[in-house]
């Protein structure tokens, strides 16, 4: 079994012990975050790599409740804006030692603005110079974040939820039966993983997704990138449809999440029309007609808006097991960081700050 297999089973376990934190030892520190975001005139939510996904699910959660963010990746904020002194700054975070974040750190508090942490490492940078930090505790991935991504965009949601106003000890609950369900969902899917088609090693994947699963789908993309070592992309299923779909061709592979109330019917379309040109379609959703898909997963029920938090789970399964079928190993990276701690190409350079694995 793979690091990345087993990093992926014990998921389920991790999100239920984020629920129980947020609702134990860390709600104090929750109440705060809340209450500084409630009072500020302007919020940012920001990310880079896989806690970036993380902070486009939150995002969808922030907007839908009335509470509008400006949402940038941690590399475009620190050279591309400015920040007013009445700002907070939600900074996502694993490590909390990325370049970009310790360089934006520095930034928003010289600028006077608030930054809240959320992260998994409670001696990074980031937690120890935010004035406010959510530490999740969660045992850390061995290489592709896993664990590490699902429980930020967890927090992360939690927070906007109860800045919005929707967090509720009876969400809590939902949410947990969720996760049971989903526990004991895994089996299944692996069954369906051994026993389909719609793999085709070296493939290039399309991904689509819209609204909170937009994270899962952009994750998607990155998990196939790192652990498969193939490329792929991935975009909001509308945007797909405003030219892209001009390289469909047979052969071609695509995977999209099916919303649970908005927009099923035209992304279900839509994936009927992509396999009407010959290509194979993944379909990950609730209640999601078992033909509409060349493979299609079936989620357990999840309150409206949080699927993100379980959608991801098939596809980490599917990324594991394609990076098997292709003779890769998902368990090492060939040329990323797994901290990026300099901002200098891809490779250590003896004239430049080195790209070190940890």
């Amino acid at each position: 079994m793979t690091h990345f297999l087993r990093d992926i089973l014990r998921q389920p376990n991790e999100l239920q012990r984020t629920i129980d934190f947020l609702l134990g030892a860390g709600r104090p520190t929750l109440d705060a975050a809340t209450t500084a975001i409630r009072s500020a005139r302007h919020i940012y939510l920001t990310g880079i790599g896989s806690s970036w996904h993380a902070a486009l699910c939150a995002g969808t959660l922030f907007n839908l409740g009335a509470s509008p963010v400006y949402l940038y990746d941690a590399a475009e904020l620190l050279e591309f804006a400015e920040f007013p002194t009445d700002a907070v700054v939600l900074v996502i975070s694993r490590s909390g030692r990325s370049v970009e974040i310790v360089k934006l750190l520095a930034k928003v508090r010289e600028r006077g603005a608030t930054v809240i942490a959320i992260t998994n490492s409670p001696d990074g940078l980031l937690a120890q110079g935010a004035q406010l930090t959510i530490t999740i505790p969660v045992e850390l991935d061995h290489a592709i974040s896993v664990n590490t991504y699902s429980t930020l965009a967890g927090a992360a949601g939690i927070l906007a939820s109860a800045t919005v106003g929707t967090w509720s000890a009876s969400l809590a609950a939902a949410l947990s039966g969720s996760f049971a369900k989903t526990g004991a969902a895994i089996s299944a899917w692996q069954a369906q993983l051994a026993d389909t088609t719609w793999f085709s090693p070296g493939s290039i994947t399309y991904f689509l997704a819209r609204g909170c699963s937009t994270g899962s789908c952009q994750e998607a993309r990155l998990l196939w990138e790192e652990g498969v070592k193939s490329p792929a992309t991935a975009m909001n299923t509308g945007s797909f449809r405003h030219g892209p779909q001009e390289m469909v061709a047979a052969g071609s592979r695509f995977g999209i999440w099916i919303d649970a109330e908005r927009m099923r019917g035209q992304d279900l379309a839509v994936a009927r029309d992509l396999r009407k040109l010959g290509a194979a379609v993944m379909l990950i959703g609730q209640n999601v007609p078992q033909d509409a898909g060349d493979l299609v997963f079936q989620l357990p029920s999840v309150p409206p808006g949080w699927q993100f938090l379980i959608d991801i789970i098939p596809a980490q399964l599917a990324a594991e097991k394609l990076a098997r079928l292709s003779g890769v190993d998902s368990d090492t990276f060939r040329y990323s960081s797994f901290i990026v701690e300099d901002e200098y190409g891809l490779f250590r350079e003896e004239n430049g700050s080195p790209n070190e694995k940890r």
